[in-house]
């Protein structure tokens, strides 16, 4: 079992990305708990520097699995769905801009709330038809690259724009490319999906990414989430990828993620080869 954390290159508003800050430092304490990885988020590839990332986190023997690109959404509000051509072609552009660094890392491009909401007087078909061209058009540039996307369903209180593990497998159908997938989160598909496991077996293949938080967001462990039955499920599907930690710093950012990593190894020694 591969384990990850997101932290953030800047300063960020999110709440769920519990590591900002001093990079270098991050990254130590995150490789000293026995994390196998980092899942960047990342505004802007233009403000950081790749070569000193890739030094650092190799330093310390981790990769980088994903990266995040939320940000722009809360930061800048670019979105695939506003009603303004000019903020989606930003989007559009914004997600490109990430394919050299996710090609150089081997890392998924994750798209989640950069998907936007539907603007008020728009329709929410006419938002799904601006989320389905934008991904075409981010997915194509991605493909010369052999980089992959996957689109992070989002419980209702965040976006009225795919919720479910069924709503993202027809989207991905309507868009049509193979490097296209699924980011499954255990706190949204708590909230939106009947069953967890029940999603997770539909999903299969078109899960290329994995983020784990609790039932209140909290780090695995504390709230009410069967994690052994949940990622027992995911590794049955043949997934291979991270499992990729996002929730709020509580009690305390560097608490929540030792925690967290350890929740998740005690029940890799308990349940043994099933989670290999």
């Amino acid at each position: 079992m591969k384990l990850s954390i997101v932290l953030s290159t800047q300063a960020a508003q999110f709440q769920a990305v519990a590591f900002k800050g001093d990079f270098e430092a991050n990254v130590a304490k995150i490789a000293g708990w026995g994390y196998d990885g980092v899942e960047l988020a990342i505004r802007d590839p233009k403000l950081v520097d790749a070569g000193e990332l890739q030094a650092v986190v190799s330093a310390k023997g981790l990769v980088v699995p994903a990266i995040g690109t939320g940000q722009a959404w809360g930061e800048e509000k670019l979105s695939f769905t506003s009603d303004d051509p000019a903020v989606r072609v930003a989007a559009i552009e914004r997600v490109k801009s990430h394919v050299p660094l996710a090609s150089r890392f081997s890392a998924i491009i994750i798209i989640g709330l950069l998907r936007g909401v539907t603007p008020k007087g728009q329709s929410h078909q006419q938002s799904m038809t601006y989320l389905i061209e934008a991904l075409q058009a981010c997915c194509s540039c991605a493909a010369e690259q052999d980089v992959r996307l996957a689109l992070e369903p989002l419980n209702r209180y965040e976006t009225d724009l795919v919720h479910t593990v069924a709503e993202g497998l027809d989207l991905i159908e309507r868009i049509g490319t193979d490097n296209m997938g699924l980011l499954l989160d255990t706190f949204h598909m708590n909230i939106e999906e009947p069953s967890i496991e029940d999603s997770i077996r539909i999903c299969g293949e078109r899960i290329f990414h994995f983020h784990v938080a609790d039932s209140n967001r909290w780090h695995p462990g504390a709230g009410h989430l069967d994690f052994a039955s949940i990622l027992g499920t995911l590794f049955d599907t043949g997934y291979q990828g991270f499992i990729s930690g996002e929730f709020m710093p509580f009690p305390e950012a560097d608490i929540s993620a030792e925690r967290g990593v350890t929740h998740l190894r005690k029940l890799q020694m308990i349940e043994g080869d099933q989670y290999d």
